[in-house]
Order: structure tokens, then C-alpha cells, then sequence
């Protein structure tokens, strides 16, 4: 048995309101109090506690069978059977119970501090007025009374008495803790934890005596009961989800329609918790990370339950997309949760296996959703080519909608799956169907040519803008192309670029060959201004030919024209045999490549957008760019040879 001193042993008997005076002995007046508490009937009370401990089926229970439950195991009382007045005894207290919860039910009222004039509360009106820490002191101090010294001889009768009211009192607690999320409950559920930490204080006084020596219901496990009890409120309520957010009727499964209730119900629910609730529980209980936990625990089993069945593909993202994405940034990182819950304690949502299963069925649909989207715009883009169908115009430039129709999904494709499964691996197999289009689209492009329909001019037109988009889009560096892949897709896209390039330059050459052919004949050194400025005059009107191209895609062309043409104005002069036999004849000839190289350049300067970096030949600039410069490595070449270069040369 616990040793307590005599002053301790009065002060319990005075707080307890035991009669007697003060002469009188702590033993005898406990006596007195003891003779009060007795029944004219000896009852045997089934403990409602060794219920809980003994019942299985409790993880199971919902809220709307927690006070059923209570009710059923008060009604286990046993009797001696037979006898009416035991029976008739046994009907009147099982009513009072009953009467009482369901005043309790009713009186949801936070707990009433009685004035200085007003009289004590005994237990029962304590819990009436939901005081649940008063009524629990006072049962304390009863069990402390009782069970203070070996001196004091105990009835059965007033441990039953008091095992009753402990039961009672775990009772209300549990439909106290039942209403913790209901906002009127607040002092109530303020005044239950104060009598759990003082319930698992006296716990831990009584686990010093052996247990043969303790009350029956002890230990009580308060705190541990409240967190059962937690268990099956959280999980009745996510059960309950699908009835209480009306958002999510837009959705198109069912499924995903239940996923959204269910993660809304757990920031809703935690956002009440940091709110309302962290405020009533004492710091030791930390009570965010306890239905942070329990929360995560319940939407963790349902979308187990969900990836575990035969779900679509269009499900299968939604579900990931909140694994991934809404889940840990949208409720887990709301601005007033996030610095009450530890997020990286709560552990994934889903087992690896169930989640690898997930990431395959998404990632495969991805792969067959790309390969069906460049089919279809492939097919689409290849039947206007037969049907000869004109492209649009627009802003002045023909134009196409088919790397715009390509490459937006594609991206979108990448970054989702770059998203939900973080691996640059699987972006990198999505975007290799890339090289393989290209590849396709080249000998459609090639095939095209070949039969040469009347709009084909216009048509490549607005196919050098969609390679130029393509181009863009597998050379910046953001996007996961593998370094093979990337190299691969940029040649297909230059001999693309190259076959539209040849087809507009070739014929161009073909109507020049007949001024090229003049080019450092005796007719040009006698003329030379006059054969220049026709073929200037010509390529003037080749390149206003070229205005219906986008900007990038004409400059680059009339780059390359510029750099043929002087490649053939070179290749005529190292193939012809003019004779220049004195020094004036050298020079005159030296002034003349100065000057046509002045005036070819000028043309194609006055149409292309310069720039800065541009080479100069002369005083006039090239409009070769970078990599296209052989233009400047030609001329500037011939400009800077001396005059005596031409001594005795047959040009």
C-alpha cells in the first residue's frame, strides 16, 4: 500500500467534505465518509476500462458507436441472479447512467466557474458542468482516501462505488475528447486534459505497489486512451470526407473526386488543430504532430487501397499529382501548418512497391500519349502537303501549326513526368521519339520535293519556321536531352533546314549561271560596272522573293546565298585565263573584285537585320554570320594579296 502522513491524510478527508470534528482521528472520520458512500446492495461493475483493453474491435469503432459502446458495457453489471430487489437496483442505476449522458450530450457548454457564494459541486454535478478536472480531483482525493493506510478497512461497496464513478468519468472523457473539433467545446476539452495529465501522474504513483495492491482501475491509461480515441475520430472523419466538400463535383472520376475530399478534410482538419486545438493541450503533448501523424496515417491507407485496384491512367496521375505535388507543398507547407508539423517525420504516403507501380503505369502512358501526338500532327501536317493545301498567312509570313501543335505537349509531357518522378532518365527516353519524327519528317520533306506540287514553295516556307522552332527548342540547354540525342535531332533538323535551303537557292544559281559566265571575261573587265549591277539587279529581285519568310528564317538564307555567290564569283575567277599583262591591268583588275564585293554585299545588307558582330569587307558590311563565314575569309583573303599577285597570272 501507498504511506501517506496524517496531515495529508486529514487534508483529503477535509477537501472531500467528510464529516467530523476536529478532535477527531483521520481513521475515524475516512470511517464516517466510508459508511456514507455504502449501498444497501453489494454491486459488482464490469470495468469499462478492462473493456477497452480486452476488446479488439475498438480500432474498428466509428463516433457514431463510441457512446453505444460505453452504454453496453454499463449494462454488463453483475447481479446475483434471482434476486428482484438486486435486479430492481440494477435498473435504477443503469437509468441514472443513462440519464446523465444524455444531459451531458445536451449541456456541450464550456465549464461554469461557480461564484464565492455558490455551493461546492459534488462529483456528479462537477461533471454536469463539465468540470471535468474538478470532478477527476475529487475522485483522486476519494481513491486517496481510500486507499491510503493499511488502518482504514475498505468495504466492497465503496471501491465498487468509486470504480463506478471512474468509469462514468472515462465516459465523459471519451465524449468530451469525441467533440474536440466542435469550437463550443474548447473549455470543456481544456479542463479533460488537465485530468488526463493528472490521471497518468497518479498512474505512475500507483505503478510503485504491487499490482495486487492497487485499485481495479489502475492504471487507467488516460493519455493512452486519448490517443486511441484519436485514432478512430480522425479516421471516422476522413471516412466521412466524401460527404463534406462539394468542390470536387467537377472532377471526372469518382475516384479522383474522393482523393480531393480526402486531402482537403486533412488541411481543413489540421488547420482546426493549429487554430483551435494546439491552444487547449498541454506542450508535452504536441498534439500538431500527433494529428499530423494520424492524418497521414489515414490518407496514406485509402490511396493505398486506391493504387492498389484497377485504376486509369488519367487516375493514376491524379493520385501522384497529389503524392507529389499537392499533398507535401499545398497542405503540408500551408503557411499557418507548416511550422507546427514536422512534414519529413511523417514518412512517404505510399510503400516504394505501391508507388513504383504508380510511376510505371504513368510513365508508359506518357510515352504512348507522346508517340500518338507526333503521329497524329505528322499525318495531319503530311496531308496538307498531298492535298496542296496553301499555308496560311500571317503577319505577313506563311506560317504552319505544326511544331506549335508538337512541341507544347511534348514539353508539358517532360516536365510532368520530370515532376511527379524526378527522373532525368525517363525525360530523356520521351524526348528520343524526337529523332526518330525528325527523321520521319525529313523523308516526307525529301518526298515532297520530288514530286514538286505548285504550292511548294510557299510550303517550305512555312516549314523552315517550324524547323527553326524545333531547332530552338532541342538546343537549349534546359531541356533533358541526352547529349546523344540532342546531337542526333540537330543534324536531322540541319539537313531539313539544308533541303528547304537547296531547293530555293539551287534554282536561283540555275537563272544567274547565264551573268556568272560573264564574270572575269574580257566582257567584264571591259564593262566591269555593267555585268555587276545586273546581277546585283537580279539577286534584288530573287531576295524581295524571300519577304513572305519569318525574319530568322530569311536572314539566315540570304546569309548562305550571299556566301555562294561569292564562292562562285571566286570559283569563276581562279577558272578563267584573262591575261592582264601590265601593272595598270593588275590593279584595275585588283579595284574591280573590291568594288563587286562592295555592291553584292550592299544588296543583301539593304534586307537582313545586322549585326554587331557581323565582319566588314571594305566599308561595307558582310551579312554572313558566325559559322557562315567564308565569305569574309574569301574576299578579305583576295583583298589583302598584293598587286603583284597578278603579275603574269592568267585570270
Amino acid at each position: 500500500m501507498m504511506s501517506f502522513s496524517k496531515a495529508r491524510k486529514e487534508d483529503v478527508c477535509q477537501i472531500t467534505g467528510i464529516e467530523g470534528t476536529a478532535d477527531e482521528e483521520p481513521k475515524e472520520q475516512c470511517q464516517k465518509e466510508k459508511n456514507k458512500m455504502k449501498k444497501p446492495n453489494t454491486l459488482k461493475i464490469k470495468s469499462l476500462i478492462k473493456h477497452r483493453k480486452n476488446s479488439k474491435s475498438e480500432a474498428a469503432l466509428t463516433s457514431e458507436t463510441l457512446l453505444e459502446v460505453d452504454l453496453d458495457a454499463i449494462e454488463g453489471i453483475a447481479y446475483s441472479p434471482g434476486d428482484p430487489q438486486v435486479e430492481c437496483q440494477k435498473q435504477k442505476n443503469i437509468g441514472k447512467i443513462s440519464a446523465k449522458i444524455k444531459k451531458w450530450q445536451r449541456n456541450s457548454k464550456s465549464p461554469e466557474t461557480p461564484t464565492d457564494n455558490a455551493v461546492e459541486l459534488d462529483f456528479n454535478g462537477n461533471l454536469e458542468q463539465n468540470r471535468l478536472a474538478e470532478a477527476q480531483q475529487q475522485l483522486l482525493e476519494a481513491e486517496e482516501c481510500l486507499f491510503s493506510s493499511k488502518e482504514v478497512t475498505r468495504g466492497k461497496d465503496e471501491e465498487d462505488k468509486l470504480q463506478m464513478d471512474y468509469e462514468i468519468f472515462i465516459l465523459r472523457l471519451r465524449l468530451v475528447i469525441q467533440d474536440s473539433f466542435i469550437e463550443d467545446n474548447q473549455e470543456t476539452l481544456k479542463s479533460a486534459l488537465i485530468s488526463i495529465v493528472k490521471e497518468e501522474a497518479q498512474d505512475r504513483r500507483w505503478a510503485e505497489v504491487a499490482a495486487d495492491q492497487r485499485p481495479i482501475w489502475r492504471p487507467t491509461r488516460c493519455r493512452q486512451f486519448h490517443d486511441t480515441l484519436l485514432q478512430i475520430i480522425v479516421e471516422q472523419r476522413m471516412k466521412n470526407a466524401d460527404e463534406q466538400n462539394n468542390l470536387a463535383d467537377n472532377l471526372s472520376t469518382s475516384l479522383k473526386r474522393e482523393v480531393f475530399r480526402l486531402g482537403k478534410q486533412v488541411q481543413k482538419d489540421l488547420l482546426r488543430v493549429v487554430r483551435n486545438l494546439r491552444e487547449c493541450y498541454p506542450p508535452d503533448f504536441d498534439i500538431c504532430r500527433l494529428y499530423a501523424r494520424l492524418y497521414h496515417q489515414a490518407f496514406s491507407t485509402r490511396l493505398q487501397e486506391f493504387s492498389r485496384s484497377n485504376i486509369s491512367s488519367e487516375e493514376c496521375l491524379y493520385i501522384l499529382s497529389w503524392i507529389v505535388e499537392y499533398y507535401p507543398k499545398d497542405v503540408l507547407k500551408y503557411k499557418e501548418l507548416e511550422e507546427h508539423i514536422n512534414s519529413s517525420s511523417l514518412g512517404p504516403l505510399l510503400p516504394e512497391e505501391d508507388l513504383e507501380r504508380l510511376e510505371k503505369q504513368y510513365f508508359s502512358y506518357k510515352e504512348n500519349e507522346i508517340r500518338k501526338w507526333l503521329s497524329n500532327a505528322f499525318e495531319k501536317e503530311v496531308k496538307k502537303w498531298s492535298d496542296d493545301i496553301e499555308p496560311e498567312l500571317m503577319d505577313g509570313y506563311y506560317f504552319s501549326n505544326f511544331a506549335l501543335d508538337v512541341l507544347p505537349l511534348v514539353d508539358g509531357a517532360v516536365k510532368d513526368v520530370n515532376t511527379l518522378l524526378s527522373s532525368e532518365d525517363k525525360a530523356w527516353s520521351l524526348l528520343n521519339q524526337l529523332d526518330s519524327f525528325f527523321l520521319s519528317y525529313k523523308t516526307s520533306l525529301e518526298k515532297l520535293i520530288k514530286r514538286n506540287p505548285e504550292n511548294i514553295p510557299k510550303t517550305l516556307s512555312a516549314n523552315l519556321d517550324n524547323i527553326y522552332q524545333f531547332r530552338d527548342y532541342v538546343q537549349k540547354p534546359e531541356h533533358p536531352f541526352s547529349e546523344d540525342t540532342r546531337t542526333a535531332c540537330l543534324s536531322t533538323l540541319a539537313d531539313l533546314k539544308n533541303i528547304c535551303h537547296k531547293y530555293f537557292l539551287s534554282r536561283i544559281h540555275t537563272e544567274l549561271k547565264p551573268l556568272y559566265q560573264k564574270l572575269w571575261t574580257k566582257v567584264w573587265f571591259a564593262g566591269n560596272s555593267e555585268v555587276v549591277e545586273e546581277l546585283v539587279k537580279e539577286l534584288e529581285n530573287y531576295i524581295e522573293n524571300f519577304k513572305e519568310l519569318k525574319p530568322v528564317c530569311r536572314e539566315e538564307l540570304l546569309a548562305e546565298l550571299h556566301v555562294e555567290v561569292m564562292v562562285e564569283y571566286v570559283r569563276r575567277m581562279m577558272k578563267r585565263k584573262l591575261k592582264l599583262k601590265d601593272k595598270e591591268q593588275q590593279e584595275a583588275a585588283a579595284e574591280f573584285i573590291c568594288h563587286d564585293s562592295s555592291k553584292i554585299c550592299s544588296v543583301f545588307a539593304k534586307v537582313v537585320e545586322l549585326s554587331s558582330e557581323n565582319p566588314y569587307i571594305g566599308d561595307t558590311q558582310c551579312t554572313c554570320k558566325a559559322g557562315l563565314g567564308h565569305c569574309n575569309h574569301l574576299l578579305g583573303l583576295l583583298y589583302t594579296l598584293p598587286h603583284y599577285w597578278f603579275w603574269g597570272r592568267e585570270i
